[in-house]
Formats: C-alpha cells, sequence, structure tokens
C-alpha cells in the first residue's frame, strides 16, 4: 500500500516537473526571437553574435546545479543508512560527455543558421518555417526513439504543421525594405535548414538519454545542457573570432538605435530567455518525449506571432488567426489523447526494485 502511495507521489511531482518546464520553454521560444529581432532591426547586424547568445547564458545553469548538489548532501546526510556513495558535484561520466559535446556542436551550427535566417526575415516569417521542425521531429523520433503515435498525437503535429503552412501563405508579401531577393532567399533556405538540423537534434537528445549506461536524474539533465551549451558557445565564439566580431561589438553598440546601455542589455536579456528555453526543452525530453518538446515549440508560433503584432507593429492578417485557431485545436487534441491513453492505464503497487527505479530518476 505504501509503495503504491509512494509511486502515485513520484508520478505527481513529475507531471509538476512537467508543467514547470513547459512554462520555461514556453517563455524561451516566444521571448527569444523576438529579442533577437530587437538586436538586428535597430542596428545590430553580427550573425554569429547572435548566435552565440542562443546558449552563452549556460553559466546560469550553476545555480540549479549548485542547489540540486546541496538537496544530494542533505538526503545524503539525513540517511539512516551509510550503503549509497557520497554525492559528487558531478555525475556525468566520459561517454556522456562526449556524446553531449558533440550534440551541442551540431546545437553551435543550428544556432548560426538561425541567426542568419532572423538577420534576413521578420519575426513572423522566422517564427513560421521553426514551426516546420515538428515535422522533421516526428519522422526522426519515429526512426531513432521509435516513438509510437497515436490517432491524437498524429492529429496534433498535422494540425500544428498546417498552421505554420497557413502562415505561409501571404509570407512573401513581408519582405523588409531594402533586401533583395537573394537575401531573402537564402534567410528562408538558411531558417528551414536550421528547422531540420533542430528536429534531429531533439530525438538525438532523448537518444542519448536511453543509450548512456549511467542513470540519468534531473541533475544530470542539467549537466547535459551545461555541457551542450559550452561546446555550442565554442564553436560560435571561434566564429566571431574569425569574423572580428569582438572588435566590433564597441562600435555597433555606440552606434546602436536604442543607446549604448540598451544594446548590452538587449544582449543579456537575450542569452538568459534563450537559455531558458533551451532548459525548457530538454526538461520536457526528460519528462516526457521529444515529440512533445517539438509540439510545444509548434504552439509557440502562433504566439509568436501576436507578441510580433503588438511588439513590432506586424500586420494581423486573417490566416494568422485561423493558425492560432489551428495550433490550440492541434494542442487540446495532443492533451486530450494523453489524458485518454493515462486514464487506460491501471495504477498498480509498484515492486520494489522499480520503485527503487523511480526514486533514482526523479531525485536532483
Amino acid at each position: 500500500m505504501a509503495e503504491g502511495i509512494d509511486a502515485e507521489k513520484e508520478r505527481a511531482m513529475k507531471k509538476i516537473l512537467l508543467i514547470v518546464n513547459i512554462i520555461i520553454l514556453a517563455i524561451g521560444v516566444c521571448g527569444g526571437p523576438l529579442i533577437l529581432r530587437l538586436y538586428f532591426i535597430h542596428g545590430g547586424n553580427r550573425v554569429w553574435l547572435s548566435s552565440t547568445l542562443q546558449t552563452a547564458g549556460f553559466p546560469i545553469i550553476l545555480v540549479p546545479l549548485t542547489i540540486t548538489y546541496i538537496i544530494r548532501r542533505r538526503n545524503f546526510s539525513s540517511a539512516t543508512t551509510t550503503n549509497d556513495k557520497k554525492p559528487k558535484m558531478i555525475n556525468m561520466k566520459l561517454p556522456l560527455f562526449l556524446a553531449s559535446s558533440f550534440v551541442g556542436l551540431l546545437l553551435g551550427v543550428d544556432d548560426y543558421l538561425y541567426s542568419y535566417g532572423v538577420a534576413r526575415l521578420p519575426v513572423s516569417t522566422s517564427a513560421l518555417i521553426i514551426a516546420s521542425q515538428l515535422a522533421f521531429t516526428a519522422i526522426f523520433a519515429f526512426f531513432m526513439v521509435k516513438q509510437k503515435f497515436t490517432a491524437f498525437s498524429i492529429n496534433a503535429v498535422f494540425l500544428l504543421t498546417l498552421a505554420s503552412g497557413v502562415l505561409a501563405l501571404h509570407s512573401s508579401g513581408d519582405r523588409p525594405e531594402g533586401e533583395t531577393s537573394k537575401e531573402y532567399l537564402m534567410g528562408f533556405i538558411m531558417t528551414l535548414l536550421a528547422a531540420a538540423l533542430y528536429g534531429f537534434v531533439l530525438p538525438l537528445v532523448e537518444l542519448v538519454y536511453k543509450k548512456t549506461k549511467q542513470e540519468i536524474t534531473f541533475g544530470v539533465v542539467l549537466e547535459i545542457q551545461f555541457v551542450m551549451s559550452l561546446a555550442a558557445t565554442i564553436f560560435c565564439v571561434i566564429g566571431m573570432s574569425i569574423n572580428h566580431d569582438f572588435q566590433a561589438i564597441s562600435r555597433e553598440a555606440r552606434n546602436y538605435e536604442l543607446g549604448e546601455a540598451t544594446y548590452y542589455v538587449v544582449l543579456v536579456v537575450s542569452a538568459i530567455i534563450w537559455q531558458l528555453g533551451f532548459l525548457g526543452s530538454l526538461g520536457v525530453i526528460y519528462c516526457a518525449s521529444s515529440l512533445l518538446s517539438g509540439i510545444m515549440i509548434a504552439v509557440s508560433v502562433p504566439i509568436t506571432e501576436v507578441l510580433a503584432i503588438i511588439f513590432y507593429k506586424e500586420k494581423f492578417k486573417a490566416e494568422k488567426g485561423l493558425s492560432l485557431v489551428l495550433a490550440a485545436w492541434g494542442f487540446v487534441s495532443y492533451f486530450y489523447g494523453e489524458y485518454k491513453q493515462a486514464k487506460q492505464i491501471p495504477i498498480e503497487p509498484t515492486p520494489e526494485p522499480e520503485l527503487t527505479q523511480i526514486h533514482s530518476v526523479l531525485e536532483p
């Protein structure tokens, strides 16, 4: 009886953790493109710098990492038995470190592709292209992690992809003034490549979780994010050095339309918001799946559209309203399917070995 109660409590805690990560993901995915576009439209033109900002906020991960370490130390000190090993600050082993570093390099490439596109496309256009990553995520997840699809999840993927397609109906009229057709086309292609690559990265992270031979706790997830972001940042910093961006930052700041102080505020806030989005993305994969992470990113597209209309005075066309309705429909469809599936699973007392495993997964 006690085992069943403990298992139910663990499931409830994981649901709470999932909700928190979804909120963090939404903040990052909606806020990131808006702040990044703010950098470009007021005088910023450094693509490698904006690429670096997407992962340069990784030092803030040290805060939750330290907190989880303190919690582990306290739990160890208060334990009645001493069979467990003394908690370590870093739990990541070499194979997981190497895998995380490789994924981080791919993430650095994706950051550059995305920044190149955002520099040349309006928020509305770049957001709708990025939403196409859901289709790529679904395909890669099916082959890489054997993602199981239900009628509801297939319907959600279809509706959310359709919502992005609807936005594309009049995107050709969004080309910024003074930009050539070739520049606009290159921005479109690079953003589409960024969507495809990110659609590959999400299932790849889930595959790393499943294939690694060490236990994956939320603390280890934070370590994975730290290493991935560090690798991506190093990749982009090398690009900045080759492009001589470091010498140009002070000059760009002085000429920034909103002022030099605002320039640096935009850079710092951008780095923090992007890191929150990345943390939420990995957290959703840990608590659920890469497919759900992709769905949440796709759902954010119409929201980003609305925010772009409010802050950047972009036109609210009929297709944007239709896209918002389709995205909401797809969102509800997915979670209704999850709700029905959860009701069909009987709650049974968890055997002792499995209960131990559940605890180990959810501890910091």
